[in-house]
């Protein structure tokens, strides 16, 4: 097949996952290296589909080069949980595991999983081991296949949350590669004498051209915002069941400054598919997507590209080719909120389930804050569910009324039980930016905190405190936290300085648009005070800030991605 290939006019990539023996690559030989804490440039492509990132630590590159020494390399590890659900047990693994072989931290996703940071290369091996000794893997969670598969996050708000867990899962099953590499690799599992048999009956021989994202909803909440997502089913509930699923593909946040040609966009919903032809119809978005999407640049080969470049009627044939029927009309819908509910609330099963604020998805004790404390204690004393949330936060899901006050006591004793929080900072999403993530421009994790205080001194002194407005940071423009979507976003440009959007809507269907560029911290409180006051005085009832904006003229609407301004 390489004969009828162009290889110069494909990206490097390609090459290496063609080359690369369905993703062996020589990750074997750069894991046994003992020289470097480093991998080959090679096998820091291919140990993304293994669910890893080689980082180095940035706060220490300046004196790292003073020394004449190689920068601080560590790995991020991110695990494959369909649905964020875990039992407490694996809980209580993941927090031994980031003891042990990371940095005492756990990092809750927005896309409903794990991460450790500051993984060293040679307990890559005993991570990814320990991992497997509790029944989970980091297969797909980067790389070009379809990585962790979110849905509706809590048990207690809708009685079908089993039934759309059990849709993620299988989604996240079917869609898995079929190759043994990552078996062989850190499981020890015996080589395959010779591999080259292999099929990857979805992928082929270079997989997607890029990543690949779903998610799935119950209205009306959109707390896996589906519109970001290259695919999302959003179920249809009629008398108390569901009827099926409104799909919608062509999603995605990333952007790159400089290059207008790249934008976040929203999905479209393109029809309705009954719940037995789920797998299918991600199956085949996941083919047109294959076979069609951009391998020459790879800042242009999502799924929203595809769909941009060749019209969505092209795309929606296609996919009906692929399926052998077409899928019948859209069923209506309606979202109300794209954020957590935070609190207790008892499911129709009589169990109780407690939505808890993690900022910035950052499980760790500190300043008192024993949140880290606090889990495993929980962990080791409950029978339910752990359950990670699209939005970086923590359900301790279906617990007895008994155990519902083992877990408020627990947390009390902790000094974590949970108080009043401003409708601003519980709606906050911050991606880990500085100082590990090689992407960032600026702080995102580390800093919104800090900015979100200062914006609640301006919100509390207009009587908005606990109005809920969605807040939004990330270190660059790729868009891990989703800061399109938000009514107030951030995207780092350089140290310290930050461009601002304004506009986006409170259910995450609707982008925002630039406001300003560049802008320090007392440049950000200047442009907002003003806004906040106007909106105090001049909003109409319920009209909430994303809203206001744009009706006042601020910012205007974006109303598709290609519109999108940097």
């Amino acid at each position: 097949m390489s004969d009828n290939i162009n290889w110069n006019e494909l990206s490097e990539t390609e090459r290496i996952k063609y080359e690369s023996n369905y993703l062996r690559g020589t990750l074997a030989e750069s894991l046994a290296d003992p020289i470097t804490g480093s991998i080959a440039y090679a096998d820091t492509q291919l140990s993304k589909f293994h669910g890893m990132y080689q980082q180095a630590d940035r706060d220490l590159e300046k004196e790292r080069k003073r020394q004449k020494l190689e920068p601080a390399y560590s790995f991020l590890i991110r695990v494959r949980i369909p649905g964020g659900v875990v039992t407490p047990k694996q809980w209580l693994q993941m927090d031994w595991i980031s003891e042990q072989y990371a940095n005492k931290t756990l990092k809750l996703t927005t896309r409903q999983a794990f991460q450790l940071h500051g993984v060293i290369k040679t307990n890559l091996k005993k991570t990814i081991q320990a991992m497997n000794a509790e029944l989970m893997d980091t297969i797909a969670a980067c790389g070009d296949v379809n990585r962790n598969v979110m849905n509706h996050p809590n048990p207690a708000e809708s009685g079908l949350h089993a039934e759309v867990y059990e849709t993620a899962r299988r989604i996240s099953e079917h869609l898995l590669p079929a190759t043994r590499a990552y078996h062989e690799i850190w499981l020890d599992e015996k080589l395959i004498a010779d591999s080259k048999q292999e099929v990857e009956p979805i992928y082929g021989d270079r997989y997607l051209p890029r990543k690949f994202k779903i998610g799935v909803v119950i209205p009306p909440y959109n707390d896996s915002d589906i519109f970001s997502q290259d695919l999302g089913f959003i179920a249809i509930v009629e008398n108390g069941q569901i009827a099926g699923y409104n799909v919608v593909a062509g999603g995605g946040m990333g952007t790159t400054f400089g290059m207008p040609e790249t934008y976040p966009r929203l999905a479209e919903v393109i029809g309705f598919c009954l719940p037995e032809q789920v797998i299918d119809v991600a199956e085949k978005v996941v083919l047109v997507q294959r076979d069609n999407g951009n391998r020459q640049n790879r800042k242009l080969s999502r799924l929203k590209y595809t769909i941009d470049n060749r019209g969505i009627g092209w795309f929606k044939n296609e996919l009906h080719k692929y399926l052998g029927f077409e899928l019948p009309e859209a069923r209506p819908f309606h979202f109300t909120r794209n954020g957590d509910r935070l609190g207790w609330k008892q499911g129709t099963d009589s169990k109780w389930s407690l939505t808890l604020f993690v900022e910035g998805g950052r499980v760790a004790d500190r300043n008192n804050f024993n949140l880290k404390s606090a889990l495993r204690e929980t962990a080791q004393q409950i029978d339910g569910q752990f359950i990670l949330t699209g939005n970086q936060n923590l359900i301790i899901a279906n617990v007895t009324a008994s155990d519902k006050k083992k877990v408020s006591e627990i947390l009390k004793k902790h000094g974590v039980l949970p108080g009043e929080l401003s409708g601003l900072r519980q709606n906050s999403i911050a991606c880990v930016a500085l100082n590990t993530c090689g992407l960032a421009f600026a702080e995102a994790e580390r800093y919104l905190p800090s900015l979100v205080t200062k914006i609640e001194a301006i919100l509390n002194e207009h009587g908005l405190y606990k109005e809920e407005i969605v807040i939004r940071m990330t270190g660059c423009p790729n868009g891990c936290g989703r800061p399109y979507l938000a009514e107030i976003g951030f995207v780092g440009k350089s140290e310290g300085h930050y461009n601002l959007y304004l506009g986006g809507n409170f259910n995450g269907t609707r982008l925002n648009t630039l406001y300003k560029e560049t802008l320090t911290e007392n440049e950000i409180l200047a442009e907002l005070t003003p806004i906040i006051a106007d909106y105090a005085h001049n909003r109409t009832d319920n009209e909430k800030f994303g809203d206001f904006v744009i009706r006042k003229q601020y910012v205007k609407a974006t109303l598709k991605g290609s519109d999108f301004k940097h």
